[in-house]
């Protein structure tokens, strides 16, 4: 089993500010409850993960997260301070699921089906892509980033599965991997110019992109193929936000039919 460890730090000021009020893109409300809840909860249920740590505001969060098997830490900065605040409070631990907040419609299933996927967990970074046409025969109206390869076109996920060990060693790239993640030519052209000449020509394999960010960040990475397309359809954008809220919303409905 591995403990997880959830960001929930970011600001709501971007384009999900005219949706709510809250302050943080994690309190965010949907349906009955607010996102993170929602990750929370799929993460408690999945047999592979053993506890929980969320990094955010700690004093809304610990009203709404009071779970004996989860624990609230105080967001203190970006992505990767925020990576190391958990971190911190984890210092024993081997290998950690690290996962945004702002996937809702995360389910047990999937999570469990990825650390299964992850087989020995003797690499450093294990990171899901998800076909397009996954993702779209479960969201059709989802808008998301895909990066066409040869043998297939994916989008990212948004749950890894890393080796706390490696981290500082990785900070500095993956900051900048961090910056153009919604941009796959930045990411290329970060990773060469052959790789991107490679990329404008679809010649690129899935094999290709772990071999070459293992080499970039000096670690052993591995590339999971998911079939959950709940892994990599997060909440950032309005339109986002109204097919959690359906989604969701019906869910809740089967559950209360049952």
């Amino acid at each position: 089993m591995v403990d997880a460890v959830v960001l929930a730090g970011s600001l709501n000021d971007g384009p999900l500010k005219e949706c709510s009020p809250a302050r943080y893109e994690a309190l965010i409300r949907i349906g009955s409850r607010v996102m993170v809840e929602y990750v929370v909860e799929a993460l408690l249920k999945a047999r592979h993960v053993k506890r929980v740590l969320v990094v955010g505001p700690v004093e809304e969060l610990s009203q709404l997260l009071s779970y004996e098997n989860v624990q609230v830490t105080r967001a203190v900065g970006g992505i990767m301070e925020n990576i190391e605040a958990g971190l911190k409070q984890l210092p024993v631990a081997k290998r950690v699921l690290l996962v945004t907040s702002d996937i809702p419609m995360l389910t047990a299933r999937s999570v469990d089906n990825f650390i299964e996927l992850c087989g020995d967990m003797s690499g450093d970074l294990y990171y899901p892509i998800i076909p397009q046409q996954v993702v779209e025969s479960r969201f059709a109206s989802t808008r998301r980033t895909y990066v066409t390869l040869k043998d297939g076109i994916y989008t990212g996920g948004n749950l890894f599965l890393f080796n706390p060990s490696v981290f500082q060693q990785c900070v500095q790239k993956g900051k900048e991997i961090i910056a153009k993640r919604k941009s796959p030519l930045g990411l290329c052209r970060l990773m060469g110019l052959s790789f991107l000449v490679k990329y404008l020509l679809h010649l690129l394999t899935t094999k290709d992109v772990q071999n070459k960010a293992s080499e970039l960040l000096g670690i052993r990475g591995e590339v999971i193929i998911s079939h959950f397309p709940e892994v990599g359809v997060d909440v950032d954008k309005p339109g986002d936000l109204e097919i959690a809220t359906r989604y969701i919303a019906t869910i809740d409905k089967e559950l209360f039919l049952v």
